[in-house]
C-alpha cells in the first residue's frame, strides 16, 4: 500500500478540518466494478451502446463513483480509526471513464456525547463540476 493513511483520533479533529485526494477513473476500474457487483449495464460496460445515447460515451455508475468515499474516510477522514455510520449520496452529474475527479471531506461538526464527526463529502470532476455529494457520519472505534 502507497496511500497515506491518516491516524487522526477523534480528539485531534477540528471543525474546518478538510482532505482531499484525486482519482484518474479508467476503463479497467469500471470493469473491475462491473465485475464485482454484476453490474453490466450496457451504457458502462459497452462503448458501442453508450454511443447511441444522449451520454455519448460511456459512464461510471454512480455507485461505482461514490465508492471512493470509502477510500475518503477510511484513509483520509479521519482514517485508520474511523467506522462510517451513515453516507447520504446526491448524484447531480455524470462521471465519464477517463475523468480524473477529486474527493474532498470537510468536518463540519463534532459531537463529544456520541465521539461521531459529520463530514460534508463532494466528488467532483476535472472542470469542477459536481457529480457527487453527501453527508458521512463517521464513528470512531477504539484506538489500537
Amino acid at each position: 500500500m502507497n496511500e497515506k493513511l491518516n491516524e487522526y483520533t477523534f480528539e485531534e479533529i477540528k471543525i474546518g478540518l478538510k482532505e482531499t485526494f484525486e482519482v484518474e477513473v479508467t476503463e479497467s476500474m469500471e470493469n473491475k466494478f462491473a465485475e464485482i457487483t454484476g453490474n453490466y449495464n450496457p451504457l458502462a460496460s459497452n462503448e458501442e451502446y453508450a454511443t447511441t445515447t444522449n451520454y455519448k460515451k460511456r459512464i461510471c455508475p454512480g455507485m461505482f463513483t461514490a465508492s471512493f468515499l470509502s477510500r475518503l474516510t477510511g484513509m483520509y477522514l479521519p482514517g485508520k480509526y474511523a467506522l462510517v455510520y451513515s453516507q447520504s449520496l446526491n448524484f447531480v452529474n455524470i462521471c465519464y471513464i477517463g475523468d480524473t475527479i477529486t474527493v474532498q471531506g470537510e468536518v463540519i461538526e463534532k459531537n463529544d456525547a456520541t465521539k461521531m464527526i459529520t463530514v460534508n463529502t463532494t466528488i467532483t470532476n476535472q472542470d469542477g463540476k459536481k457529480l457527487i455529494y453527501g453527508t458521512a457520519f463517521v464513528t470512531f472505534r477504539k484506538n489500537d
